[in-house]
């Protein structure tokens, strides 16, 4: 009982913490809606935006190009490229936003030409999609002790190093906050943009943790709630956490 009281502190310590961050940072005024923001606003404000909403029809239809490295069902055809399927709606949007904003992402000439409700659709089909089962591929070889220390990580945090535990933002089971889809009293979902990374591909999922730690994405709170967590990380401990999580099953 009291580990678990103990533990309990820690998620939320750094939970608190690590929100403290976000509203910490200088906020642009009005809000982040589903309209593309222009450059010209330092960055997003991922915590006052309205919920999304996008045709999956749509979506299905103009997703070809999407297809050719995201896999027709959203499992990606090579580890340096992110499933998909199932993934949150609004990760996915303001992700596509963010590319599009950035010019140096090399998934910017690919977003150029995308609409704002092309990218609302896109998300909407991807994020309906159920992640296969079994992907048809061998599993590979997981490494016991670094996935071990992945798990502690995840849902422990590592307080000497002031690593917060993931799971106070991306779910206990790793499949997302658990109130992505509660609104505030203002209408907000500041949660919704928090990312499901269970099933995820290991070597990306270790690129982008670098690039939180190396302080390369600054474009939303999220970035900057996640670039102050990354910092924190060395290289094993990158690599412990993208082992444990690309090794669980996607939620069906």
């Amino acid at each position: 009982m009291k580990r678990a009281t103990r533990l309990f502190a820690v998620i939320a310590a750094c939970t608190a913490s690590a929100l403290a961050l976000a509203q910490s940072q200088e906020t642009p005024s009005g809000e982040a809606t589903a309209q593309a923001p222009e450059r010209a606003a330092r960055y997003v404000d991922l915590r006052r935006v309205q919920p999304l909403t996008g045709n999956v029809a749509a979506g299905e239809a103009k997703s070809e190009l999407c297809a050719a490295c995201h896999g027709p069902q959203g499992i990606s055809i090579a580890p340096t490229f992110p499933n998909i399927a199932g993934q949150s709606m609004d990760f996915m949007y303001w992700q596509l936003v963010e590319f599009k904003r950035n010019p140096d992402s090399p998934m910017s000439p690919l977003v150029t030409d995308l609409s704002n409700q092309d990218m609302l659709d896109l998300s909407a089909y991807y994020a309906s999609l159920t992640p296969p089962a079994d992907p048809g591929a061998e599993p590979a070889p997981v490494d016991a002790t670094l996935a071990e220390r992945g798990e502690q990580l995840y849902l422990a945090g590592d307080p000497a190093k002031g690593i917060p535990p993931c799971q106070g933002c991306h779910g206990i089971d790793a499949n997302g906050h658990a109130d992505a889809l509660r609104t505030d009293r203002d209408g907000h979902t500041p949660y919704a943009s928090y990312p499901a990374l269970r099933g995820q591909q290991s070597i990306y999922l270790q690129t982008k943790l670098a690039e939180y730690r190396d302080g390369k994405m600054d474009d939303s709170t999220t970035d900057f709630v996640m670039t102050g967590i990354g910092e924190r990380l060395d290289d094993e401990s990158i690599e412990a956490l993208s082992t444990w999580l690309s090794s669980l099953p996607p939620a069906q």
